[in-house]
């Protein structure tokens, strides 16, 4: 770790001693440092139970404690020129040895490519590209993108045709060259024989950006195609961002479908299809004629197409094939009125849900990699990064519906802030999907899409956040969540194990305190 951490450093150092007066070359440098440390309850069951026999659900620690660094440096020639790369150190929880936070802090699995990118302006034109490594957000309003937020490689291109009205055509390429000949193809039930076979999964969006007085939006739709293979590879979970499961594409009745797919439990039958296609569109808006009111709305869709079929039991018994097609769609909308107090506001969304039945596919909206923020616990709403088993669930919205209120930018001293959320969330999918599912626990889970949720559940989400700026550069951050669980029993005794295993849920909480440094 120390050498890594060396070579990093002078690497740094060489790029920030070449400037030279020839090559007139600036180089700026941006950074974070975060340290943080979280006690709570995360899991929505408290035991499970086989027959007599009952078992704790978890046992992860109720305290942990952490911490992340990024820097970038940016090297700009011009205004029209500029190269970036972003590193990430961690995260790394303290005494853990593999992430380097043991005695000896030697972890050799820490440092990480954030991003790398070439910024630069077709001469003598209006046309701005960059290229490589960089965040992808599929444009949103009210409540965070529900679609796609995250770092893919890929190409952007921006055109502003006058100060209202610009244009974004993007390509992105998450995945490829991941399918390994020496794993067994477990989805076509033979040895795997061919590397990198139609393992390619690629993007392509256009992006309208419109902005006039009182009024902006950014209508946009993305296509996409992957490979029958572009999923198929051991390090799944590691090729996503921070290694957690935002790929939502899979239809199977609960929010574990990664998992399943992974660990063959509904292993999907051959398909003759060589790729499948995807499609999203969205319509974001926000109203600021009328400030300090402000209206937001957004509305999505996406598509993707079923690429084979996978058995399904119902009650312990056969019942066909499902289809892995999976489509749906999200309104969401925030209103809120700035005083000089604080800025109170009202937020609801509604998303589509399951009908009943697997055999037709999902009715979910599907996503890359969601990072929804209405809330901070179930949401991604505060500074999104907390040691352990305390990050902030990155939730697609996808089956749930909810309404909420909450106050912003509340101060009753200098430097301290305050903001308070209440939110309730339903489910939009239907009760007859609980007797597809294998245990009656399923709902929870570690997907970052969120708990499964039928209309005969609830959840009523708290969070408080204080906000302490210490000095210009160094933030305190105090999160105080609590989810009060309302899923119905009943519903979920009826997954085809309910005879032989339960759970007894409980309530979820948690206090997190991060430091974040940044210049």
């Amino acid at each position: 770790m120390a050498r890594r951490l060396a070579v990093l450093f002078l690497a740094a150092a060489m790029l920030l001693g070449a400037t030279t007066g020839a090559s007139a070359i600036d180089f700026k440098a941006e950074g974070e440092w975060l340290m943080g440390f979280g006690v709570g309850q995360t899991d929505f069951i408290r035991k499970t139970r086989a027959g007599n026999e009952k078992q704790k659900y978890s046992s992860d620690d109720a305290f942990t404690a952490g911490q992340r660094i990024r820097l970038q440096l940016d090297a700009v020639a011009s205004e029209n020129l500029s190269g970036t790369v972003f590193f990430q150190i961690g995260d790394t929880t303290w005494g853990k040895g593999d992430e380097g936070g043991a005695l000896g802090a030697d972890g050799t699995s820490v440092i990480k490519l954030h991003g790398a990118y070439l910024d630069w302006g077709v001469p003598d034109t209006d046309l701005k590209l960059r290229m490589g490594l960089h965040t992808v957000t599929m444009p949103n309003m009210a409540g965070g993108s529900a679609v796609m937020d995250t770092q893919a490689a890929g190409i952007t291109a921006a055109w502003q045709f006058s100060e209202n009205v610009g244009l974004t055509a993007l390509w992105a390429r998450p995945f490829n060259d991941n399918y390994s000949e020496n794993n067994y193809d477990y989805w076509n039930e033979r040895s795997a024989n061919r590397a990198n076979y139609l393992d390619n999964m690629d993007l392509f969006g256009l992006l309208l950006p419109l902005k006039f007085d009182g009024f902006e939006a950014t209508p946009w739709a993305m296509y996409g195609m992957r490979g029958k293979n572009s999923t198929k590879f051991n390090d799944y979970y590691g090729g996503l961002a921070d290694g957690a499961p935002h790929f939502t594409l899979n239809p199977y009745p609960t929010t574990a479908a990664i998992a399943f797919e992974l660990n063959q439990a509904y292993p999907v039958g051959n398909t003759s299809k060589a790729y499948g296609s995807m499609f999203w569109t969205g319509l974001p808006f926000a109203v600021t004629a009328l400030a300090p009111l402000n209206i937001e709305f957004d509305i999505n869709y996406g598509y993707v197409e079923g690429m084979g079929r996978y058995d399904l039991y119902k009650n312990l018994q056969y019942r066909g094939r499902g289809s892995t097609e999976r489509q749906g769609w999200l309104a969401k909308a925030l209103v809120e009125y700035k005083m000089d107090w604080g800025t109170p506001g009202i937020f609801g969304w509604y998303a589509s849900g399951d009908d009943g039945s697997a055999k037709n596919g999902s009715e979910r909206m599907p996503s890359i990699c969601p990072y929804g923020n209405f809330t901070s616990f179930i949401g991604d709403g505060n500074l999104g990064w907390a040691s352990g088993n305390y990050y902030d669930r990155n939730t697609s919205y996808a089956g749930t519906w909810g309404i909420g209120g909450r106050i912003t930018e509340l101060s009753f001293m200098e430097d301290l802030k305050h903001s308070f959320t209440v939110a309730y969330w339903g489910g939009t999918n239907s009760t007859s999907m609980v007797k597809y599912m294998a245990t009656a626990f399923d709902w929870d889970n570690g997907s970052m899409e969120g708990p499964y949720m039928t209309t005969k559940d609830g959840l009523l989400e708290f969070n408080l956040i204080n906000s302490w700026q210490i000095y210009e550069n160094l933030e305190m951050n105090f999160e105080l969540g609590y989810v009060v669980n309302f899923m119905d029993n009943g519903t979920w005794k009826k997954t085809n194990s309910g005879r032989e295993t339960s759970f007894e849920k409980q309530d979820i909480w948690k206090a997190q305190m991060v430091f974040a440094y940044t210049f």
